[in-house]
């Protein structure tokens, strides 16, 4: 019989009280936001012309890679002030998929 172990990590939740930290996470989670509307508007575009590589959205610019270190680098290098950075990697071959959950869109730190 086979089994799998699988390590558990224990959760830590800790509630942020700093008026600055949370100032901090406002505009960090605002930055994303513009860079994640940006990609919206030019989805179809990116899409069809970027298949199988990483792209790293940040300054509401667009960075494409063959790794995701590779666009996140160029993203880094080119707006460094920007912690709101968007990362994808955009499948290869275009296919229906189903998501069995709605998973919102997150920052990179």
């Amino acid at each position: 019989m086979l089994m799998i172990a699988v390590k558990q990590t224990p959760l830590v939740m800790t509630e942020v009280s700093d008026a600055a930290e949370i100032a901090r996470s406002k505009l960090q989670r605002e930055r994303f936001r513009k860079n994640a509307d940006w990609l919206q508007a030019h989805v179809p575009e990116i899409y069809s012309r970027h298949r199988g590589k990483y792209i790293c959205i940040a300054g509401q610019t667009l960075f494409v890679a063959d790794t995701a270190p590779e666009a996140v680098a160029a993203a880094r290098k080119a707006h460094p002030d920007d912690d709101g950075l968007l990362l994808r990697y955009i499948p290869r071959d275009k296919v229906e998929r189903i998501y069995a959950g709605s998973w919102g869109l997150d920052t990179l730190r």
